[in-house]
């Protein structure tokens, strides 16, 4: 039966909307704004080693201090994706987000009085305390709304992630603008300003329900379960989505949410986690990073100066931003598959042309626009496929009991990788030059095969829908039905 509303209600919206400028708009906003102070935060380092010692700061622990403070982000978000799932399971998707805006006011305040106080550590503490509420932000805000959505607009609605971050990548340009918070007079501001989002989430969200699945599935709450759906859906058609809960409470029959660890023992999820493990490392290493290592060398090569290049960039971060919206609105249309093999296929094509027009860079007067318009493409591509679809996807391949856990999984390879890629990847450019893009290439091929061979089409579809897809490939395609049977009446009644 096809739904009459093919939009979201204005509650369901709204909720979106609240959920996303404390989750991953902080993740997007907190990335983009520590590039602009760069030189600002050296000098502030300076100055505060040579009050505090009596001696000038060597440029090798300057460089380490930085280090520091710039990949000190990656470890509080991995330490948040760790904790993340524990606490949407213990506080409610809706309460561990609102705890987590917290977290965000403190590392706000930290980073605001590092400089007048002359305590470098502050900074280091507030960035490690903001890395990890973007690692919660991330790992629940999917969670949330994945398990509001109905099924018919659940694509589209789950894009309000990456909607949110690329949003958040934008603003964080803007701001970080010399003209606004840049300058050398407010960048300690331009670092706090993380407060605004989190007391935006603190105003706006506890207006909204609880994620009706959570209420009813892990609390055992139908009637809170039923209001909530109706303010989602409106009084007329929440009955669907309630009976749809339902199901999937029956099917788990009272099983409890599990662990990270009891993911990687559950036959019946083995595909499942193989896939979000695969995608989560394939977006990390895309090649997504290296296209903004050369984005201001190959703009400086088309002739812009120096002075205009951040304008420039921030063309980068709206191709982001658009491409977000353009692929929620197609997701539910054109559905999953078709998205995000396409995204890689197409960044496969942008990796040739990008180590062709690179190596031809000072040849002709006119490859350096080729490699201007190759890093557009490879970013427009890049978030009409495995920038969007690849957190919706990790919503839709688990059930309730194992969607929390999946999502510390997903998190955790996904930092990891950030993380790495960070660390490795100066020296793969240093080896390799643009011949790095030759390795992304190569993987950006296989994780579309990858999806091509493996991941079925989730669009409309029920998450127990979804599980049934996956069964032949965890029990293999000539498993006897009653050794499934076995299998699964054994998974439902454990007690963990």
């Amino acid at each position: 039966m096809t739904p009459k509303h093919k939009f979201p209600s204005w509650t369901l919206f709204l909720a979106v909307c609240a959920v996303g400028i404390g989750g991953t708009f902080q993740y997007g906003y907190n990335v983009s704004i520590i590039n602009a102070p760069t030189q600002h935060i050296h000098k502030f380092l300076n100055e505060t080693w040579t009050s505090r010692y009596h001696k000038e700061l060597n440029p090798e622990l300057l460089t380490f201090l930085w280090s520091v403070i710039a990949s000190i982000f990656s470890l509080g978000g991995l330490c948040g994706a760790l904790i993340g799932g524990s606490m949407a399971i213990r506080l409610g998707r809706k309460g561990a987000l609102l705890m987590n805006n917290i977290i965000a006011i403190l590392a706000s305040i930290l980073m605001g009085i590092s400089f007048p106080t002359g305590l470098f550590e502050l900074l280091i503490a507030g960035r490690f305390l903001i890395g990890i509420n973007s690692g919660i932000g991330i790992c629940v805000q999917p969670l949330y709304i994945g398990e509001v959505a109905p099924k018919h607009l659940r694509g589209g609605m789950a894009m309000g992630s990456s909607i949110f971050l690329t949003g958040g990548i934008l603003t964080g340009q803007i701001i970080g603008l010399r003209e606004l918070l840049g300058g050398e007079t407010y960048w300690p501001l331009l670092l706090s300003s993380s407060c605004f989002p989190a007391f935006a989430q603190l105003l706006f969200l506890p207006w909204f329900p609880e994620s009706p699945r959570y209420l009813l599935i892990d609390r055992g709450d139908e009637l809170s379960c039923a209001k909530a759906l109706k303010r989602f859906h409106g009084s007329s058609e929440y009955r669907r989505e309630m009976e749809d809960i339902q199901q999937e409470c029956f099917a788990l029959d009272g099983e409890k949410p599990k662990k990270p660890w009891q993911l990687f023992t559950d036959r019946g999820v083995r595909w499942q986690l193989i896939t979000v493990i695969v995608m989560t490392m394939g977006q990390q290493l895309s090649g997504i990073n290296a296209i903004y290592f050369y984005a201001t060398y190959i703009f400086e090569q088309a002739g812009i100066s120096a002075e205009k290049i951040p304008y420039v960039t921030l063309g980068t971060g709206a191709c982001e931003c658009l491409t977000a919206l353009t692929c929620g609105l197609l997701i539910d249309y054109v559905g999953r598959r078709y998205l995000i093999i396409g995204g890689y296929l197409l960044m496969t094509l942008w990796s040739i042309v990008l180590t062709f027009s690179l190596t031809y860079q000072e040849l002709y007067s006119w490859v350096p626009y080729v490699s201007m318009t190759s890093i557009f493409a490879f970013i427009l591509s890049f978030g009409l496929g495995p920038g969007g679809i690849t957190n919706t996807l990790t919503a839709e391949l688990f059930i309730q009991s194992s969607r929390p856990a999946a999502y510390m999984i997903g998190g955790t390879i996904s930092w990891i990788s950030f993380f790495t890629i960070g660390m490795l990847f100066p020296f793969i450019v240093n080896g390799l030059k643009q011949y790095c893009f030759l390795v992304f290439l190569l993987e950006c091929s296989l994780v579309a095969a990858f999806i091509f061979l493996i991941i079925p089409e989730t669009k409309n579809k029920s998450f127990l829908e979804i599980k049934k897809e996956f069964h032949k490939l965890n029990f293999g395609r000539n498993t006897k039905k009653k050794e499934t049977e076995l299998y699964e009446r054994r998974q439902l009644h454990d007690e963990f």
